[in-house]
């Protein structure tokens, strides 16, 4: 009786493989559940978001008022670096897996040549990637406000108005946060195998996605600053000046992520991006365990966490949200 030795072995291979996707998911649901129980708004939004904001425009951000169209465009991208580490911004670091990806597939396709471990010598090439996040983000934030000046105060994200005890723009922001959270988990699950991936061959198309996302995220924005300046753009009633603001705002808020990226080609010499995608396997495993846990948290926090604060269901408060 003869014995297939390739099945026998790929059997427990691929079991091996399966049971590491589901660990991942596992751990990285749990991260995220536990970011969004941890998590302090009040911190980032007023301890670190106010003091950037202060710090830069050199007075009150939240108080002084917005005099002319050159100091809107300033506060707008000012606000937006402020906004960086609110619940309503961090899920852009799931960013960071996939454009390592998209990195490595630009030096492939350009035919760039590599270092030892088969690290690209070209930064622009690595550097590359940030601009398709930045084309997928800013296509997305541009045309919202763009359009947003021309609803205006129609908008339940401008309303003072309250369903129950809910205000009707964290009403909005649940609903738009829990559509993109939604979105970040089944992309993650894809990374991982689970469902099938249609970004596996177009890394590229993936980057350009989380982007789109990452520039949704201003149509469920709550942030106080960005609730300020979108009133200004809307005082205004010029739909480009609200394009080019909102467009500002975006740019601020991937900033950092991308000085991280960039930061991690310096430093490390593209070893650090090298080491992430130089198996599909830990590729797949670093993007899908940040998309996952960041969906995870995004999901939580704003469609359980928020609706709990207002009486709509139940979440534990850590004594320093109380």
């Amino acid at each position: 009786m003869s014995v297939d030795v390739n099945t026998a072995v790929s059997a427990p291979v691929e079991s091996d493989a399966v049971r590491s996707r589901w660990r991942s998911v596992l751990a990285a649901t749990v991260a995220g559940v536990a970011l969004a129980v941890l998590w302090s708004f009040s911190f980032v939004d007023s301890v670190i978001g106010d003091t950037i904001a202060n710090g830069l425009l050199g007075h009150d951000a939240k108080e002084s008022s917005i005099s002319g169209v050159v100091p809107g465009l300033v506060f707008a991208l000012v606000s937006g670096l402020a906004g960086t580490f609110t619940a309503c911004n961090i899920a852009m670091a799931s960013a960071f897996g996939p454009l390592s990806a998209a990195a490595r597939s630009g030096s492939a396709t350009a035919g760039e040549s590599a270092g030892p471990g088969g690290r690209p010598r070209s930064l622009r090439v690595l550097i590359r990637p940030v601009g398709f996040l930045t084309l997928g983000m800013v296509a997305v934030s541009g045309t919202y406000g763009f359009i947003g000046v021309l609803l205006g105060d129609s908008l339940p994200q401008l309303s003072t108005a309250t369903v129950g005890d809910m205000p009707v723009r964290l009403l909005q922001a649940s609903i738009v946060f829990g559509i993109i959270a939604l979105v970040l988990l089944w992309m993650g699950l894809a990374s991982l195998g689970i469902f099938r991936d249609p970004f596996a061959s177009r890394p590229v198309a993936r980057v350009v996605t989380l982007g789109a996302l990452v520039g949704g995220f201003l149509v469920g924005r709550p942030f106080p600053l960005f609730n300020k300046l979108f009133h200004w753009a809307v005082e205004q009633g010029n739909p480009l000046v609200g394009a080019a603001a909102f467009l500002l705002q975006s740019l601020g808020n991937i900033a950092f992520i991308s000085v991280v990226y960039a930061s991690a080609i310096l430093l490390t010499r593209g070893r650090l991006l090298a080491w992430i995608a130089g198996t599909p396997r830990r590729q797949a495993l670093v993007s899908g365990t940040l998309l996952v846990g960041l969906g995870v948290f995004t999901l939580v926090y704003w469609d359980v966490r928020v609706p709990a604060m207002f009486g709509v269901g139940w979440f534990p408060t850590m004594p320093y949200n109380r």
